[in-house]
């Protein structure tokens, strides 16, 4: 019994730290691995040391929890108790003061990780019905949400693209096509980094892309050596490490899939609301938004941040017909893969105007969702034989052991606490004590919402950001009388927007782990990013959302509170 017991506690911490590897959805299996293989290395004992990222107290074997961890797993109860027993606010009921302590209680472990994050994030299942808050069924069925197996079939085409080497192909093919002027070179990384980071990740996009920019630069830093631009080439290495990180943060938001606010705020949209947010409707929204981005960025990084003397990259093209040649022809694998998500996209993309509803252009599907579409194509995967995998197939199971399950189990836990928020008053009551904003014009109150999110991400998780804002700017929302679309939307997208500081987001933590940059560099550069990507925000919900909605940003609409 001791034995099961010690190998489920191990158990749970590899996933932990897988949790963490891959919290902004997605990461290289080999980086992973590394990441894996590291911990070991730097101390035999990991498993015995549940908390260790590299600190010395949690490096010491044997010991169950850091100081920071220990303190974590006393407070998280203690909040809980003193909410539960003692917080008596006037005009919220006991349910919503229950939801309140248990969101307390989880918090307070996520930020302390006194327990594993996917561990952590089952603590709904016990503590919402316990209390009353609410039952255990409806509970339990926001782990089962669709937008928890549409992130789950991204997954899984995401692995089968890294697997088979197809997102390297498409986005050596984009840069290829671009050209290799210094200007051309550098939106040809844009384009294909954020293009990438709309299906698979930001994180995935940005470790595959820095590696083939770091060759580049070195091709031209050995072709410039002597002569006159040699001095303009450190200028030219940042704007490339830049835009590579920078249109991986940005590409993410013009997908559901690309980056966890997106799918955060679709689950609890429905969740809170019961509105829809369909894959087809996010992209027309999210993805004019992403090429406006990425143009100001390049301008920005090419023509103002970093101008250059270099105009062409000599060897550059080469560089790249190197890479393209060492990946051979297109293999049968390759096509597979690729005909799967362009059959994903496809139904995705379509879904609402030719098979859902009673107004389908070509036939109606029974059911059809996101999800169910996510989860067809992550059984083709697994149903197509492999030719290169002899009696295999394109996606085997021992693929999935590097799906990030805990990431799973985390977007459940938030979707829960936002069902509690919404039945038991929370939201309502939360919405009424921020009601400062109350009075201004709708422009102010969205621009105050997107600059406190903006700031607030910059130093927090963008997912745990998301997960816990999302439920209390909706209940601003009905207090303030204006639609939800008008507070959550911009919030979710400012939760991605973090272009300053390396901890801001996986792929500024990338930039900074090449060494080429400083994080006063970061800071300076990124500021005037973030400026940007507010006024884009702010403008795109204020004058894109109505067209695409058809709905009025000014007004809470009585039929959502039904």
């Amino acid at each position: 019994m001791k034995a099961t017991f010690q190998t489920t506690w191990q158990n749970l911490w590899k996933q932990h730290h897988r949790t963490k590897d891959l919290l902004n959805i997605f990461s290289y299996k080999k980086d992973v691995d590394k990441a894996a293989k590291k911990r070991e290395q730097d101390s035999p004992d990991t498993a015995n040391a549940p908390g260790n990222d590299g600190n010395e107290d949690e490096k010491k074997p044997n010991k169950p929890y850091s100081r920071a961890q220990l303190i974590g797993l006393l407070l998280g109860p203690t909040l809980f108790l003193l909410t539960y027993l003692f917080f008596e606010p006037p005009g919220l009921e006991q349910n919503g003061i229950a939801v309140l302590a248990v969101t307390l209680w989880i918090a307070t472990w996520w930020v302390t990780e006194a327990l594993p994050i996917p561990a952590t994030s089952l603590l709904p299942l016990i503590l919402l019905p316990i209390t009353g808050a609410m039952e255990g069924g409806d509970v339990a069925s926001a782990y089962g949400d669709d937008i928890i197996f549409l992130f789950l079939g991204g997954f899984f085409i995401a692995t089968a693209m890294e697997k088979w080497n197809l997102h390297k192909r498409i986005a050596l093919f984009i840069i290829a096509v671009i050209g290799t002027s210094t200007n051309r070179i550098l939106l040809g990384f844009m384009l294909a980094t954020g293009f990438i980071s709309m299906w698979v990740s930001n994180t995935a996009a940005v470790m595959m892309m820095i590696p083939m920019g770091l060759a580049i630069t070195a091709q031209v830093a050995s072709a410039l050596k002597g002569k006159p631009e040699e001095k303009d080439f450190p200028k030219f290495e940042k704007s490339l490490i830049f835009g590579i990180g920078y249109a991986g943060t940005i590409g993410g938001v013009g997908t559901l899939i690309g980056t966890p606010p997106n799918i955060i705020l679709a689950g609890q949209m429905r969740e809170i609301f019961g509105i829809e947010i369909s894959f087809a409707t996010w992209m027309m929204f999210g993805v004019p938004l992403v090429i406006i981005m990425l143009a100001i960025a390049w301008l920005y990084l090419g023509r103002m941040a970093f101008r250059t003397s270099i105009k062409d990259l000599p060897g550059g093209r080469e560089v790249i017909q190197e890479e393209r040649h060492k990946l051979g022809k297109t293999s049968y694998e390759e096509w597979m893969v690729g005909m799967v998500f362009l059959l994903a996209a496809f139904l995705w993309i379509t879904r609402e105007f030719f098979w859902a509803g009673d107004d389908a252009l070509i036939v109606q599907i029974p059911g059809i969702s996101d999800g169910l579409i996510a989860v067809l194509a992550a059984v083709l995967l697994f149903s197509i034989p492999a030719v290169r995998a002899q009696g295999g197939r394109i996606l085997s199971w021992a693929d999935s052991r590097d799906i990030p399950w805990g990431v799973l189990l985390l977007f459940g836990g938030g979707l829960a606490i936002a069902q509690g928020f919404t039945s038991s008053g929370l939201s309502n009551w939360l919405g009424e004590q921020l009601t400062v904003l109350d009075g201004f014009h709708l422009f102010i109150i969205i621009s105050s919402a997107t600059l406190l999110i903006m700031m607030m991400t910059e130093i927090t998780s963008n997912t745990a950001t998301a997960t816990m804002i999302l439920p209390v700017v909706a209940a601003l929302a009905v207090a303030l009388d204006v639609h939800p679309f008008a507070l959550m939307i911009p919030c979710a997208m400012a939760a991605n927007m973090a272009f300053m500081l390396p901890v801001g987001t996986p792929p500024n933590a990338i930039m900074f782990g090449t060494g080429k940059l400083r994080i006063i560099e970061m800071v300076k550069t990124g500021f005037a990013l973030n400026i940007v990507a507010t006024i884009v925000i702010v403008l795109g919900v204020y004058f894109l959302v109505p067209l695409i909605w058809g709905v009025d940003l000014s007004v809470f609409p009585e039929t959502l509170l039904d």
